[in-house]
């Protein structure tokens, strides 16, 4: 995990977050419908860096890209989102290239991530959202130290349309 570390999203990332999300795009669809409508041209995603820049300074959103040092390139992205400030709590997201799937990145920069946005924003709860059918993506929060609250049933609607279920899982902090 040394030749990786986590990196927040800045409005210069443009280029390079664009090109991650293009290598990923027909995995990406269905559960980062947002970002996926918001990147489809190069000008498109710099003025969406632009505009995450704006939510990180309201601490609404935080981005963080998994780079890759050797290349100095993105390679996935753990997301902060849906902040509740009164609690504090918020939802974490994440996905990895498929270049680098499987080698344990989302898993240990997310409990880095975690400890150090606990330390920083003193979060009591952060959860995450995931389709059932998302074999990989449950093991990763559960290694992480997640547990499952509950599935919410026909919760989320993919860009097809298709309405699934999706797992709740919780993590709870002093």
């Amino acid at each position: 995990m040394d030749k990786f570390k986590l990196k927040l999203l800045s409005k210069d990332d443009g280029q390079s977050f664009y090109s991650l999300i293009q290598n990923n795009r027909s995995r990406l669809e269905d559960f980062y419908a947002g970002t996926i409508a918001r990147t489809l041209t190069l000008k498109a995603t710099q003025e969406y860096c632009i505009e995450l820049g704006q939510k990180i300074q309201k601490k609404e959103y935080y981005p963080y890209l998994i780079i890759d040092i050797d290349s100095d390139k993105p390679v996935g992205l753990i997301d902060l989102k849906n902040i509740d400030w009164n609690i504090p709590k918020g939802e974490l997201g994440a996905f990895i290239d498929s270049d680098f799937e499987g080698k344990g990145l989302v898993t240990a920069l997310g409990k880095d991530l975690i400890e150090q946005i606990v330390s920083e924003h003193k979060f009591k709860k952060l959860l995450c959202r995931v389709a059932e059918k998302n074999v990989r993506s449950v093991r990763v929060v559960e290694r992480i130290g997640f547990e499952l609250e509950g599935t919410i049933r026909r919760d989320y609607k993919t860009t097809k349309g298709d309405l699934v279920d999706l797992n709740y899982y919780g993590k709870i902090f002093n």
